[in-house]
């Protein structure tokens, strides 16, 4: 948010914060939710560089078209190791994987 419209805000009363203030998460909780984003993101850039649909990523990996689009969407019910394996089917090396949990790899 810029800084000015920020200052108006606080001038009328409003506290202004993050998202991660709001809901009074905790720094591990904060990476976590980060973590899980990126994750997503990755999945569904792979997929789209490949060319795959989401049918075509779910059947590799032995699931569904609905799950694909809640792991893209950031569904919080979908395993960690449901997006890992996405990710791996993608061709995404643990490098890569490593990177990206750095925050060194760029998701465009």
């Amino acid at each position: 948010m810029e800084k000015k419209k920020q200052k108006k805000l606080e001038e009328k009363g409003y506290r202004v914060g993050s998202a991660a203030d709001f809901l009074e998460l905790t720094p591990e909780e904060e990476a976590y939710i980060d973590i899980r984003l990126d994750i997503s993101n990755l999945v569904k850039t792979q997929r789209a560089k490949r060319g795959w649909t989401q049918e075509q990523l779910a059947r590799a990996i032995g699931s569904s078209q609905s799950r694909i689009a809640k792991l893209e969407g950031g569904d919080p019910g979908i395993s960690l190791d449901l997006m890992i394996k996405a990710l791996l089917r993608l061709g995404t090396s643990k490098k890569q994987i490593g990177k990206l949990l750095e925050g060194e790899l760029e998701l465009a």
